[in-house]
């Protein structure tokens, strides 16, 4: 069985699902979810000239009613939930827990603990770290040892 890490920043939609769930063809696929609730991964500031970039003004407007911190973690819990039981509909194995710390080295603990194949990160476009390559993705690479593929969530959940 192929063992992915998933590391997410919001609940997986129904396409983002079939995508990753797609990836590998027929071969069986367990994946380990980890979740960053958005308030915790990026400051307001990046996250708003991200939305900006996109045009989606509405958005940055919004950025400061983004829970962060303590008030994440239950959203966080949420989208969770829904990602997994999304990858158990599809018929795959997932287990998955939130991002409490550092979000590179709670990837790179979880990928030596279960001997991962691959990283799969896949979040909404970060213009500004990945134009610095201080997105996750470009970070998990030297970091992780093993093949990380960086992918856009399809939608909005």
């Amino acid at each position: 069985m192929f063992t992915s890490v998933l590391m997410i920043e919001k609940a997986l939609t129904s396409a983002d699902v079939e995508f990753v769930t797609t990836l590998h063809g027929d071969e069986e696929v367990a994946f380990h979810v980890l979740l960053q609730p958005r308030g915790d991964q990026a400051d307001r500031l990046l996250r708003a000239i991200d939305d900006v970039a996109m045009g989606e003004l509405d958005d940055a407007a919004k950025e400061k009613d983004v829970p962060e911190g303590e008030d994440a973690t239950e959203p966080g819990e949420q989208a969770l939930q829904v990602s997994l039981t999304a990858l158990h509909q599809a018929g795959c194995e997932a287990a998955g827990r939130l991002v409490e710390d550092h979000p590179l080295d709670a990837l790179k603990s979880l990928v030596d603990e279960i001997g991962a194949d691959e990283v799969i990160v896949l979040t909404d476009p970060h213009y500004v770290e990945e134009f610095f390559h201080r997105d996750w993705a470009s970070r998990a690479r030297h970091k992780v040892g093993v093949p990380v593929l960086k992918l856009f969530s399809y939608s909005k959940a």
